[in-house]
């Protein structure tokens, strides 16, 4: 991705997903810091903090406790200055109203969770490639 090393969100509950996404990223070379937080309050929390870098990417699971990636989504969109930032719904989901949910809130993409770490990788080195050659308003 690498817009100026911008970090990557990784909004994400389970701790064998995040370390997959982790993983993942070390093994494609991005350089891109991954900053990970656990829910939906979190990741709002994180993204209205002026301490911190604004991410350059979200990579938003769906499936949370405490807030869920579509409530997150009506948050963050509703926001001046994060509405922007490209979200990626990352996620174990293959419910159609909840592509349908998140398309309509403005995701830039809906992956599924492949099972196989071989074939996540692929999808983490798709999602690399593409946002390190969009152009990006950030």
């Amino acid at each position: 991705m690498r817009i100026k090393s911008k970090p990557i969100l990784l909004i994400e509950d389970d701790s064998v997903d995040a370390m997959t996404v982790r993983r993942a990223i070390k093994e494609l070379h991005v350089v891109n810091p991954l900053e990970h937080v656990e829910n939906g309050e979190e990741a709002l929390a994180y993204l209205r903090d002026p301490g911190r870098k604004r991410p350059c990417l979200i990579l938003l699971d769906l499936n949370m406790p405490v807030m869920n990636g579509i409530e997150f989504l009506q948050a963050v969109k509703e926001i001046p200055g994060l509405k922007c930032i490209p979200v990626v719904a990352l996620t174990t989901s293959d419910e159609q109203e909840d592509k349908v949910e998140s398309f309509e809130l403005g995701v830039a993409g809906y992956m599924r969770k492949p099972v196989e770490y071989q074939q996540f990788v692929e999808i983490m080195r798709t999602i690399d490639a593409y946002w390190t050659i969009s152009e990006s308003p950030l």
